[in-house]
């Protein structure tokens, strides 16, 4: 049977390079949702306040 995958361990060049990759890293999530629920919760502040005053 023939071994398709080369063991990193089993020489130097190859064990070194091995250690040298660096896994992909993920995407930074978006920070769209916490603007607008930080608009959202000013306008309805907002809202409350005048509201309020109008009172």
């Amino acid at each position: 049977m023939a071994d398709n995958q080369v063991d990193p361990s089993g020489n130097t060049e190859a064990f070194r390079a091995f250690t040298r990759t660096t896994p992909p890293e993920a995407e930074a999530p978006s920070k769209t949702p916490f603007v607008i629920g930080g608009v959202v919760a000013v306008v309805v502040v907002v809202i409350a306040l005048l509201a309020w005053l109008a009172l």
